[in-house]
């Protein structure tokens, strides 16, 4: 047993704290399962984005306030925790829900950091946009819409972590290649072949490097990897779609859904 001492020694302000070797039961944890959470809700809560880190992303930057020790360009980060991951590895994720938003942004400087609206696929905004020089699409009042394709998902791992991952302009090809792949798994069932949940399949999201004439930068890679084969993990990516579909998860958009790039 070790001891750890503040101060120099028993007193008023001095604590003794003893340290037992080795750490505690999970078994004394799960006896206080969310204890000192009660009061919390969906609005107390941050879902994390997973982001592409490029060339011009602050968290690479290391004169940046927002910059991330041992982040570089091509890397995925965690907005949240703050965690990165080797894009060239990637990481293994089980896609739980997907929906596409029009969202509207005001210019950088010019806005609170957050969209000024975020709008359904089916709106008929879009019909009123123009593109400009920078190939945004500019509203009459001077913003501009992104067509977005959000995917929620269930990063694995030794701890599942529920994400989103946000995709846009050159990205969005990408998100059209993952649905597919999705709506093309059919399983034999007791009535015939039948589409599983998209959260049966894990699936590894790498990054690799990009270029058009407008410039480079990196993007999403996706490949099936294979059936989810553990029941818990399953439970938690099928507990965190339910409570997609009823709308009890917010997402607090900002700077951190901003692309770094414009291609």
């Amino acid at each position: 047993m070790n001891q750890e001492t503040s101060g120099s020694g028993p007193g008023p302000g001095n604590t003794i704290i003893k340290k037992e070797a080795g750490a505690l039961s999970t078994n004394l944890f799960e006896a206080d399962a969310n204890a000192g959470s009660q009061n919390m809700t969906q609005e107390d809560l941050a879902l994390p984005f997973l982001k592409v880190l490029g060339q011009l992303s602050p968290e690479v930057n290391k004169r940046d306030g927002k910059y991330v020790e041992g982040a570089e360009p091509g890397m995925i980060l965690n907005t949240v925790t703050n965690e990165i991951y080797d894009g060239a590895k990637g990481i293994n994720v089980l896609p739980v829900f997907y929906e596409r938003k029009y969202v509207e942004w005001a210019d950088r400087g010019e806005g609170r950091g957050a969209p000024v609206a975020i709008h359904n696929a089916d709106s008929d905004i879009v019909s009123t946009t123009t593109r400009d020089k920078s190939f945004k699409d500019r509203l009459p009042n001077g913003n501009y819409l992104e067509n977005t394709a959000n995917h929620f998902v269930v990063v694995l791992g030794n701890s599942p972590q529920t994400a989103l991952i946000s995709m846009k302009a050159t990205q969005l090809k990408i998100s059209r290649k993952w649905n597919s792949i999705m709506m093309g798994i059919k399983m034999p069932g007791k009535n015939g072949l039948f589409t599983p949940p998209t959260y049966s399949h894990i699936y590894n999201l790498k990054t690799v490097q990009m270029s058009n004439d407008k410039g480079t930068w990196f993007g999403w890679e996706v490949s099936k990897v294979g059936p989810v084969t553990d029941k818990n993990v399953y439970g938690v990516a099928k507990g965190f779609a339910e409570r997609l579909g009823k709308g009890e998860v917010q997402v607090k958009h900002g700077n951190e859904d901003k692309q770094d790039t414009p291609y």
